[in-house]
């Protein structure tokens, strides 16, 4: 049923005859009874309009519109339980959508008092009862509510968002709580809310970015409410807002160009939002640190490292970060020890640190990383010198100098397949002007190829450094493998080449081969062998 009440009620008494003209002709039209008792309701005479309406409930006892009048006038004289048992009624018949129309015609204040009756109502059904029966009605009460406002009654629709959130409706939950920030883009609530339903709809990106805006309007509000979910939940939002976080942390750090300032104070207090949850937990604690450390509060932020250092085992993290604030004192000794244990362990996140230091300071750290690595090697302790090897690389950024160091280091260890990535490194950054390192290079490279028991490629790296320069390849493996024991090598891999009929591969390797041993028989007679392959080869053509 619906009545259409522009612009007849802009003249109620004009409206009220003609509705009882209407009912004179027809006393069964009931459209006739409630355009009568809206224009009674606007001319102040409640008490007939409340009687034109029983008499049209007598004749149709199961219609909400009806229901719904009567009820606004019992909570206009106070009749609360009569007012409720009519609302209910109209409950339980589910059309509600009369009441958008009836908001037209009924004051503010009565209007009001509907909104509070109801969302009353669903509080104490909410708060006294439980299952989906109950929460369902709540939500039937709350609507009305919501109605009655206009749509914005915020109590209403964050206790309607929370209803169909509990009874599985995500989707429908989120447009409550979107409706609410629609008009309230701070409402810490609907976005924690909305944040939730997200979280549960799986949707962790959705999620964060509501936690994040909520953390930084009201950050003692919005710890209560992530506190309030179950473990699992609370392990979910807190894990995909600390990774968040960790991501734009590492960006500020690495991309000076970025504006700091305002992302900090974000960053910031998402991180004392996170300890607040979890205090124990100390990826949160050094999260907070690495922040205070990137805005330089250095004396903060020792504060909270002295939380996770305590009388707790040694925790490379932790280390880490009061390494780099020993390295800003200028301790540079004790810098390095306290820095050194994650180069290895995790190079990522002492690259945060790194990104934080200047060039000059990166280059003391290098050096003096890289010296300590050397006394231990002397003390034949190469398993410790790996480490601040490690560490030189790092601060360094791949600094040839010390990648070589390490690959020595790692040969010693017998860890040759990373020495060889090392070199390949080194390799890399080679300069044309340097050829004596270049030969070195390349026979270092050789001989891990040994170790790998690779003989084939280590004689393709020897061949590379002879053809920079014999003279200076022959001095470099003089000592290891040797000439003579590198020359029966170089026999074998020369009589591959020539089985294959790489007949150029295989001249070259003899050739280099005898300028490691002249007087080897082996390769004289495989050259001659060559010799007649080829010449026998060309007669035949």
């Amino acid at each position: 049923m619906e009545i259409s009440y522009s612009p007849f009620l802009r003249d109620a008494c004009g409206v009220h005859q003609l509705a009882a003209l209407l009912m004179e002709l027809d006393p069964s039209e009931e459209i006739s009874r409630l355009l009568s008792a809206d224009a009674l309701y606007q001319m102040g005479r409640v008490e007939d309009a409340h009687k034109t309406l029983l008499v049209a409930l007598s004749k149709s006892p199961h219609t909400a519109p009806i229901l719904a009048r009567l009820a606004l006038l019992q909570l206009r004289k106070g009749f609360f339980y009569d007012a409720n048992l009519l609302i209910k009624k109209v409950i339980q018949i589910g059309d509600t959508s009369c009441l958008q129309q009836i908001m037209e015609i009924f004051r503010e204040e009565d209007r009001k008092l509907l909104q509070t009756h109801c969302h009353s109502r669903a509080v104490t059904i909410l708060k006294n009862k439980q299952g989906d029966t109950y929460t369902k009605e709540a939500i039937a009460y709350l609507s009305l509510a919501i109605i009655a406002s206009g749509s914005q009654a915020r109590e209403s629709l964050l206790a309607r968002a929370r209803c169909y959130g509990h009874l599985g409706q995500k989707k429908t939950a989120i447009y409550d709580f979107n409706t609410i920030l629609k008009t309230d883009p701070t409402n810490v609530q609907a976005l924690c809310g909305r944040a939730f339903m997200h979280l549960v709809l799986n949707q962790q990106k959705e999620a964060v970015d509501s936690i994040i805006s909520a953390l930084t309007l009201d950050m003692a509000g919005v710890v209560p409410e992530i506190l309030s979910l179950k473990q699992e939940a609370q392990v979910f939002i807190t894990q995909g807002l600390y990774s968040h976080c960790r991501t734009g942390l590492n960006q500020l750090a690495s991309d000076r160009n970025l504006p700091r300032e305002e992302a900090s104070e974000k960053l910031l207090s998402i991180g004392e939002a996170l300890i607040k949850i979890d205090a124990t937990k100390s990826s949160w604690r050094i999260f907070l640190v690495d922040i205070l450390i990137l805005t330089g509060c250095y004396e903060k932020a020792l504060e909270h490292l002295q939380e996770v250092l305590g009388p707790t085992p040694r925790f490379e993290p932790a280390q880490a970060r009061l390494g780099f604030l020993q390295l800003k004192k200028k301790e540079l000794g004790a810098a390095i020890h306290n820095l050194e244990p994650l180069a290895g362990k995790d190079p990522k996140d002492l690259g945060f640190l790194l990104h934080l230091l200047d060039t000059k300071q990166r280059h003391s750290l290098s050096q003096a990383a890289a010296e300590e690595g050397n006394a231990l090697g002397k003390d034949q302790c190469p398993e410790k010198a790996l480490g601040y090897y490690t560490l030189a690389v790092l601060a360094s950024n791949g600094n040839p100098r010390y990648l070589r160091l390490r690959a020595t280091c790692l040969s010693h260890l017998q860890d040759f397949s990373r020495a060889l990535r090392d070199l390949d490194k080194v390799i890399q950054k080679h300069t044309a002007s340097d050829l004596q390192t270049q030969v070195e290079d390349f026979c270092s490279r050789g001989r891990m190829f040994l170790g790998l028991r690779d003989e084939a490629s280590a004689v393709e790296e020897f061949i590379r450094a002879f053809q920079l320069s014999p003279s200076l390849a022959l001095r470099s493996v003089s000592a290891q493998p040797g000439p003579k024991q590198l020359a029966q090598m170089f026999h074998v891999a020369g009589q591959h080449c020539l089985e294959e009929q790489r007949y150029e591969d295989s001249w070259k390797v003899i050739e280099y081969g005898l300028l490691l041993d002249e007087n080897s028989s082996d390769l004289k007679k495989l050259r001659g062998r060559l010799k007649r392959e080829i010449s026998w080869g060309c007669s035949i053509h």
